[in-house]
């Protein structure tokens, strides 16, 4: 509801004003019955000890940020005698240790503010708050203070979840803790919010006025922040949203009053509190229900040109060119605005029709009839309120907690690139690194923000897995994993000598390398093989320990071999060798002697055979021929 100035009977105008603004409300309560409040609850579960095991209603807070989407695990702490209402000193520490389960504070209810306990339980570590109903009664919703302006100071940086319990369920808690029982709950809002399909639709119940305090000023900051999520998920289509603006009307016996004047259109039946309280100086009320209206005629006239998105430029807009601080909340600026914004002004104004018109405004009407609450949502009675399907955002006003709701109503692996931006990273990795793994040398974590809560879970670095539990262990494994911060094993470098006890291949373990043992994770020491006796043991040889190895010599002219830890003669090795190679030498010339040999004689013999066949065919036709007579035996005779 807007913030009101309090009165003490000395400004008549103030209590006049207050007074029609409470018959208003009162009305308004007649006329759709009774306002309908609905509780909204997350489920709270006992994991131990075995006897308080099982699942219970709690009420969220209406402050903090409720982990929607998420759920939260952690030991209940309760000290017992203390409300929480007064600051706890430096010697109490809620904080968990690194590796435990975060502490939930258990604190009884009275004694100061809901929020009071809740912030003094943050700033002393604890990372939720329970409290215990100090009567049988049906679960409340822990609110906002109303009008504590100290409250104001603190309220919007409690950032811990909240949630009530019943008195008995308390009880039972209380009487484990103090029996020595480790209690360990389980906070689940996960269902908080619906998810139905792949579209969230949310509303924002808002104000055009900027004249109620810190409350408003609250709000303008917080719907300019917002803007650029809630384009970015409207144009993709991932949501859609809807403004909304609360009315109340004038009692029927006030309408022509000059109160109900000054802050109702059509008669009295639109009507909003007059900005500064005070109906002689300043803004009026029916101002406000004007500019109201025409935010939710450029709301709709937007979506019909397919811009619905263009409400978000109109209003931030408006806040900085318009104010009421600087007297130009008025009709002259607005349209201004929406001819910037290129949206038709006519369309503007046939949709806002005669605010002096004895008619039902029908924008206006539906505005009335969207108040008054549908199945799990109660009536809409103050300002701001936030809807995410259909269910009542509770928690901090600012761009980060309410995109976290809104995100939270998409189902997992579907949730739009903007969901898990920077922008939806929490605190909870600082804080002792949310009490997961960390390897403080390398700077590298298990802890992972997401808009779902804080999860410990075991890293992808530089394309290597680490493997573990996420909350107390996490290993390198797989290729590559000597290449972030040497597997987690031991390195050494020595007189530009490296060794290392990480492996690439074979298991993820840490082995001290050959000349080196120990557990390789902390620590490898080096091997002295010449005290050990494990090399350099022949009767010649002389041993020298190095880091990582050792040096054998041989004594004389020996000349030493590893592989068989002996020493040989280097002369008799060099004469066998030399030898060697002259016999080598000389069989390889005897060889192309004989080789030369059997060419020749074969060569001669041919050369041989040619001759002898020449001679012999001279002679071979004599033996065909006749016998010639003997010509001297003829010559004798005569």
């Amino acid at each position: 509801m807007e913030r009101r100035g309090r009165s003490d009977g000395r400004d008549l105008p103030s209590l006049a004003a207050a007074a029609v603004a409470v018959l208003m409300v009162m009305v308004m309560m007649q006329r759709g019955a009774m306002a309908r409040f609905v509780v909204e609850k997350n489920s709270l579960t006992v994991t131990s000890p075995e006897e308080l095991r099982g699942t219970h209603d709690s009420a969220i807070g209406n402050f903090g940020i409720p982990q929607y989407g998420g759920s939260m695990a952690g030991t209940v702490v309760y000290r017992s005698g203390e409300d929480g209402c007064d600051a706890y000193g430096p010697s109490v520490s809620l904080r968990s240790k690194p590796g435990a389960l975060p502490n939930f504070l258990l604190v009884d209810r009275g004694g100061c503010l809901f929020a009071k306990k809740v912030w003094n339980a943050q700033n002393a570590g604890a990372s939720a708050v329970l409290v215990a109903d100090n009567t049988e009664e049906p679960l409340i919703t822990m609110d906002l203070p109303k009008e504590d302006a100290d409250a104001l100071v603190y309220i919007q940086n409690i950032t811990i979840p909240s949630a009530l319990i019943d008195k008995a369920f308390g009880a039972k808690l209380k009487k484990a803790i103090n029996a020595g029982e480790m209690v360990n709950v389980n906070l689940d809002w996960r269902e908080a919010v619906p998810h139905p399909d792949a579209r969230v639709e949310y509303e924002l119940w808002t104000n055009s006025n900027d004249e109620c305090g810190p409350k408003c000023d609250m709000l303008m900051e917080f719907i300019k922040d917002f803007k650029g999520p809630a384009q970015i998920l409207e144009k993709a289509g991932y949501s859609q949203f809807t403004p909304h603006y609360i009315t109340w009307y004038c009692p029927q016996a006030f309408v022509i009053s000059k109160q109900c004047k000054s802050q109702c259109i059509n008669h009295g039946r639109y009507c909003a509190p007059d900005p500064e309280q005070d109906f002689s100086r300043g803004y009026e009320g029916k101002n406000v229900v004007i500019e109201n209206l025409r935010q939710l005629c450029v709301f709709k006239v937007a979506s019909e040109s397919k811009r619905p998105w263009a409400w978000w430029d109109y209003v931030t807009d408006f806040q900085i060119r318009c104010p009421m601080k600087k007297k130009k909340y008025n009709k002259e600026c607005a349209d201004t605005v929406i001819k910037s914004l290129g949206l038709d002004r006519k369309k503007v104004e046939d949709c806002m029709g005669d605010p002096n018109a004895d008619s039902d405004n029908p924008v206006l009407k539906a505005e009335q009839d969207a108040q008054v609450g549908k199945g799990s949502r109660g009536d809409v009675t103050i300002l701001p309120t936030i809807i995410v399907n259909n269910r009542q955002y509770r928690g901090k006003l600012g761009k980060a907690a309410v995109l976290k709701a809104i995100c939270a109503g998409f189902e997992e692996t579907t949730e739009p690139a903007v969901c898990l931006s920077n922008d939806m990273e929490t605190n909870e990795c600082l804080n002792d690194n949310g009490g997961c793994w960390q390897d403080e040398a390398s700077n590298i974590t298990a802890c992972k923000d997401t808009f779902r809560g804080r999860v410990c879970e075991c890293p992808l670095v530089q394309g290597v897995q680490f493997t573990g539990d996420g909350y107390s262990k996490c290993e390198a494994s797989g290729p590559g994993r000597c290449l972030i911060n040497n597997g987690g094993c031991w390195k050494e470098t020595r007189d530009g000598h490296t060794f290392s006890a990480c492996q690439e291949s074979g298991d993820s373990k840490c082995h001290c390398p050959p000349g080196f043992r120990g557990d390789g994770n902390k620590t490898c020491e080096d091997i002295n093989e010449c005290e050990e006796k494990s090399a350099c043991q022949c009767p010649e040889c002389s041993c020298k320990n190095t880091w990582g190895s050792y040096e054998c010599t041989c004594s004389g002219d020996l000349l030493y071999i590893k592989d068989h830890d002996t020493c040989i003669a280097k002369r008799t090795s060099q004469a066998k060798t030399t030898w060697v190679a002259v016999w080598v030498i000389l069989i390889g010339l005897l060889m192309a002697a004989v080789g030369a040999y059997i060419i020749y004689k074969y060569r001669l013999r041919s050369y041989m055979d040619s001759e002898v066949r020449a001679i012999m065919a001279q002679y071979m036709p004599l033996d065909s021929q006749a016998e010639v007579p003997s010509h001297s035996h003829e010559e004798n005779n005569a």
